[in-house]
């Protein structure tokens, strides 16, 4: 018998009694949220472990900042070439595997004895979660039908979004009560028990014909132009946006692009379809999703450094606080889409980012000035974590409507990369505004570097913070307008159809 790699990738039937319960598709739905949860929740639940594991390796935080960056830029780049593959190869057997390797790269990070090999482990971590990303929407996309995919994207949506800006406040607790290899090594019994669940219930994908050939040129050019921009986007506040260095990075990255949409323009079988953007509600709803996480990121990282170094809080302190806008946004999510119908699709992102805006008016107006700011920092924070979760899951529909037919899979791949490179843009964004805004407010040379040093002038530190909050408020007023042209034209082609 010729042995045949193909065999390794045939996926194994769903367990047939599985198949004929009433509540199997959402079960599917649960286990790919499950999956959206922890892959994300690994993204973020560094961040505020950064400070410890800079102690226990001996290096300088904007090295030890690689932790959290060699995942993000794994996950960019990975997951428009995973998602291609799975399209060819079949969608299950991937995932499960994506989720192994999530895990392994767990349980090594757990156990790594140098700064290298934990930066190491990191990025095969971020391969691992691509491979759940390229996959999670398009199967969900498969098992509901439209009438409930509304409701479904909501709830994976909130457990998306929860365990993306959960991870913080999670890896706080967890240094301080347990050590910072424990926020590694919690996630592989969860990420056990998901493969078995995975393997037993998720269904085969649909039979695949003729197996078009895979972009080989459009993948060499995709990660090094994602890889590029995203560590410039992360490094803009400590290179200055006009240095040289930062000006060739954008150049650079900028020519590696337009040499990928000149390659994808012309293949027969391309990594990210030019086809998606030809329906302007398309490129809409996708400027919304960059401008939606890079809001959620934007927030969190201001909020983390105004509480931990501005108020002096403990990073558990700090955590707790922050949770309140995971856990609004969790709780509302689920909602938007039976308030999307109350309110109308095109009302429903503006409302939410009208949400956002009063939330960082109150902060604007109060942080670090009001006697009374712990009462108003909760209601701020319940506000924006309201207002995202009425946006994220809509949006995301809406944006999904809008892609021409057959393309499912393919926008839902694209949409998660839009969603990294927003979470990219939001600290950056958030990093570059707060070097500066430290600047003007204590005369000081330092960046955000150094701003561990800068805990003592706390006042200093909560204005920086404070003025730097006008950044996010545009972004939320361009997201209101980007969502609300996404929701009217993906209405109007489905009309036209």
């Amino acid at each position: 018998m010729v042995f045949s790699p193909n065999r390794l990738l045939q996926e194994p039937a769903p367990l047939a009694w599985l198949e004929r319960q009433s509540w199997h598709r959402w079960l599917i739905v649960g286990l790919v949220s499950i999956g959206a949860f922890v892959g994300q929740l690994d993204a973020t639940i560094v961040q505020l472990a950064l400070p410890a594991l800079g102690r226990a390796f001996n290096v300088p935080l904007q090295q030890v900042s690689w932790v959290a960056l060699s995942y993000l830029l794994a996950f960019a780049s990975f997951l428009p070439i995973f998602g291609r593959l799975c399209e060819i190869h079949g969608r299950k057997t991937l995932y499960i595997a994506g989720y192994a390797l999530f895990i392994a790269a767990s349980a090594l990070c757990a156990l790594a004895e140098t700064f290298g090999q934990l930066v190491a482990f990191r990025f095969l971590q971020g391969v691992g979660g691509a491979l759940l990303g390229a996959n999670s929407i398009a199967i969900l996309v498969q098992a509901v039908p439209e009438a409930a995919r509304g409701r479904a994207l909501g709830y994976f949506a909130a457990a998306q979004a929860v365990g993306m800006s959960a991870g913080p406040a999670l890896g706080g607790f967890i240094v301080e009560a347990l050590g910072w290899r424990w926020i590694f090594g919690l996630t592989v019994p969860f990420g056990a028990v998901a493969i078995l669940a995975g393997w037993l219930a998720l269904p085969r994908g649909p039979a695949i014909g003729h197996k078009p050939a895979f972009d080989w040129g459009g993948a060499l050019l995709i990660g090094p132009a994602l890889i590029l921009l995203v560590a410039t986007l992360n490094h803009v506040s400590s290179w200055r946006l006009a240095s040289p260095l930062t000006l060739a990075s954008l150049l650079v990255a900028a020519l590696l692009l337009w040499a990928l949409r000149r390659r994808e323009a012309r293949t027969a079988a391309p990594l990210i379809d030019p086809r998606l953007f030809t329906a302007s509600a398309f490129r809409w709803g996708a400027l919304a999703v960059v401008l939606g996480y890079g809001l959620l990121y934007g927030v969190f990282f201001l909020m983390s450094f105004g509480l931990a170094h501005g108020y002096g809080e403990s990073a558990g302190a700090a955590g707790l606080r922050l949770a309140l806008v995971p856990v609004a946004l969790g709780l509302t999510a689920p909602l938007s889409h039976d308030l999307s119908r109350l309110l109308g699709a095109r009302w429903i992102g503006p409302a939410g980012m009208g949400s956002v805006l009063a939330g960082l008016a109150i902060l604007g107006a109060t942080f670090g000035l009001s006697p009374y700011h712990h009462v108003l920092d909760t209601v701020s924070f319940v506000l924006i974590g309201i207002g995202l979760g009425l946006f994220v899951a809509p949006n995301s529909h809406a944006t999904l409507a809008a892609a021409p037919a057959g393309l499912a899979g393919a926008a839902g791949s694209l949409l998660n990369l839009m969603r990294v490179l927003g979470t990219s843009l939001g600290v950056a964004a958030g990093a570059s505004m707060l070097a500066w805004r430290l600047r003007v407010e204590t005369g000081s040379g330092a960046g955000t570097a150094d701003m561990a040093a800068l805990a003592a002038d706390g006042p200093g530190l909560l204005a920086a913070v404070r003025t730097s909050l006008p950044l996010l408020a545009l972004m939320a007023l361009v997201a209101a307008v980007a969502a609300r042209k996404a929701a009217a034209g993906g209405g109007a082609e489905a009309r036209k159809g």
